[in-house]
């Protein structure tokens, strides 16, 4: 799923900007895909010229998404950072990899984080092919990656890069989702935001609907159904083979065949063997 990014400009209240998906597209998928590349941080640079002209001095991020490039989540971070505004990043959902880069621009004490949310950094991840020193440099590369990010983390929780890096590092560098509790002990984020409590007298029955986005679902949607639709054609695909090998009638040489009587006496000839035998006693 590509970056969406959405500006909502409002006339009174913070001017809000959703983020939500893969950070970015990969380069890979970006050759192979054509019609999936987005340009990430240029469509963010066109918002953030639009709130420059409203002049609003306040901007909320909501951020929901577990990670992506993390070169274009830096940009969208010094992009934010260079904004003269105060700053309010919100994490919801399941938030992680370079998605908490992003959350790391809020202006001090703004970093936020839903209640019902799970948070995870972790050591940087990339694909390499070629021969061996093309391997060490994209060894050299992913450790530089990672100080970075451990640095960034660091100098927004008064913690050290160490203590950073430790953490990216736990489970062979797949980290640990941490509850929202847990993200706030690590000097992740400032506040846990606690759900809005249900008006007197509210029922279940009458809870506000799930926002979803309306492209992300029908692209799922339809993903599913292929999905489905291969699946069922492998499996009449085994259905046809196998019928095919219950109709085939079985081959048996005649020695195997019991129905072949050849090279075996009929009755007649026994009754015969049996009569000479009796004779000749």
């Amino acid at each position: 799923m590509k970056t969406e990014i959405k500006i909502k400009n409002q006339r009174s209240g913070p001017t809000t900007i959703d983020i939500e998906g893969t950070i970015g597209v990969s380069e890979e998928w970006q050759f192979e895909h054509p019609a999936t590349k987005v340009a990430t941080y240029e469509k963010l640079r066109r918002a953030l010229d639009e709130i420059a002209r409203i002049r609003n001095s306040e901007v909320t991020v909501n951020i929901r998404s577990t990670g992506g490039d993390v070169g274009d989540a830096l940009l969208i971070h010094d992009a934010l950072r260079a904004l003269d505004a105060t700053i309010t990043t919100r994490c919801h959902g399941y938030v992680a990899s370079a998605a908490t880069v992003i959350a790391q621009a809020a202006s001090p004490g703004r970093r936020e984080i839903s209640s019902s949310s799970l948070y995870l950094i972790h050591n940087s991840v990339s694909s390499c092919e070629g021969n061996s020193r093309d391997f060490r440099q994209n060894e050299e590369l992913l450790a530089k990656t990672d100080e970075r990010i451990a640095q960034l983390y660091a100098a927004r929780s008064g913690r050290t890069a160490d203590e950073f890096m430790a953490l990216m590092a736990e489970n062979n560098g797949g980290g640990r989702w941490l509850s929202p509790d847990e993200a706030l002990a690590a000097g992740l984020v400032d506040r846990v935001v606690e759900a809005e409590p249900e008006p007197a007298g509210s029922r279940w029955r009458r809870s506000k609907p799930l926002s979803v986005n309306s492209a992300a679902a029908e692209s799922l949607r339809l993903q599913r159904d292929l999905e489905l639709q291969k699946m069922q054609q492998r499996i009449d695909m085994l259905e046809r083979e196998n019928g095919q090998m219950r109709a085939r009638p079985t081959s048996l040489t005649p020695k195997e065949d019991p129905a072949s009587t050849e090279g075996r006496p009929s009755a007649n000839e026994n009754a015969y063997r049996l009569d000479a035998e009796s004779i000749f006693k």
